[in-house]
């Protein structure tokens, strides 16, 4: 099965992610388990350094292999390299690591694993998840993503920037020198943060690379249950966010809350709705979050109305534009990948803007000053 027009991911719940209140194992499989409505399930090998993958495989024990579309993904090196913090595992490209000829190794070696502990022979899709500058530009890398495909561990292959927004120029590029090996992209996006996202439609669409988009919630306040003083425990993932971006977000909110309540959708259909109107977006994977608190709403419910999306009605190409406009918020922060910002030695997350980016600026009318740097004048939280 290919991806359908909605998914889960392992993130969901609370326990390998930090949003909202943790799921107990039972829950947490109920759901990630497939059927009523959502039918394509994701993962990613670094979530609980493994532990993801198990989960999920206990949620598939029983389901029929034909009846889902599973999508896995790989890139962080928890086998051989050591957590930095908050920073997570690094990338198995990492020089201290490994060199370029074992890169195809370590690939086949982790798609194997991933696949074990799911209880799977194949995945659907296979992203490499969270790449560096190495990631996206190596041939290397993309040979052995190709050879796990000709082994028959995965039938398609795709990317998966992250795990903060930007890599706009750097997902063009390996989309333009990888085009007939990639099948699918995973962005952010949603209709308070259409920016940078946006930036790599067009791209996607000429070279026939279908999107799944995260974050459709913005932080759960699609969800309609995050309010002005909403209390984050202390390590939930989305205290990174600056201070106000809760008001703000739910101002904009109550603007686009006419627009749903005229097609009879939910907030959270009203973003996948507006997702999908986008040409190259086919499936949408927001974070379904127990937060916490007696007014909570019930992860439950959040996930049947995530599993309705399928079945409702189009928004209009001018209500597309309206909501985009109150959406707006480009340049509200500083992006990772290549940029104008960064000055010496690549990090992981970020590096200098080359010629051979610059270069993929003007054939996608991208302006690095004017669209991918942070306005200061911004008054938008993000």
């Amino acid at each position: 099965m290919d991806p359908t027009t909605t998914a889960i991911g392992t993130w969901s719940g609370g326990r390998y992610m930090h949003f909202g209140e943790p799921l107990s194992d039972e829950r947490l499989e109920a759901l990630l388990r497939p059927g009523d409505g959502i039918d394509t399930v994701i993962t990613a090998d670094a979530y609980g350094a493994g532990e993801a993958d198990r989960l999920l495989g206990s949620a598939l024990a029983g389901c029929e292999r034909s009846s889902y579309c599973l999508i896995g993904a790989i890139g962080h090196d928890f086998y051989e390299g050591e957590r930095e913090g908050a920073k997570g595992f690094p990338r198995f490209t990492d020089p201290r690591l490994r060199g370029e000829s074992e890169y195809a190794d370590y690939i086949r070696m982790a798609t194997e694993r991933s696949l074990e502990r799911c209880g799977a022979e194949q995945f659907d899709l296979l992203l490499l998840h969270n790449p560096d500058r190495t990631g996206y530009s190596s041939p290397a890398v993309w040979e052995g993503m190709r050879a796990v495909r000709e082994a028959g561990l995965t039938r398609m292959l795709g990317v998966a920037p992250g795990p903060a927004n930007g890599f706009t120029l750097d997902l063009i590029g390996c989309l333009e020198r990888n085009s007939s090996d990639i099948d699918w992209a995973m962005i952010i996006l949603n209709p308070l943060e259409p920016w940078p996202g946006e930036l790599a439609l067009d791209a996607a669409g000429a070279h026939g690379v279908s999107l799944i988009t995260r974050v459709v919630d913005y932080g759960g306040v699609f969800h309609d249950d995050v309010r002005p003083g909403h209390p984050f425990a202390e390590h939930d993932h989305r205290r990174f966010r600056p201070d106000g971006w809760v008001t703000d977000g739910c101002e904009r909110l109550e603007r686009m809350r006419p627009y749903a309540e005229a097609h009879g959708l939910t907030m959270l259909q009203l973003a996948c709705a507006w997702n999908l109107a986008q040409p190259p977006v086919r499936c949408v994977a927001p974070t379904l979050i127990q937060e916490s608190g007696a007014d909570a709403r019930p992860i439950e419910d959040k996930r049947a109305e995530l599993a309705a999306v399928a079945g409702k009605r189009s928004l209009s190409a001018d209500e597309v534009l309206a909501i985009r406009a109150i959406g707006e918020n480009t340049g509200c922060m500083s992006l990772k990948g290549a940029s104008l910002e960064h000055e010496g030695p690549a990090r992981a997350d970020r590096w200098g803007l080359d010629g051979e980016l610059s270069a993929v600026a003007g054939r996608w009318g991208i302006d690095p000053r004017r669209d991918l740097l942070k306005n200061e004048l911004s008054t938008v939280y993000r």
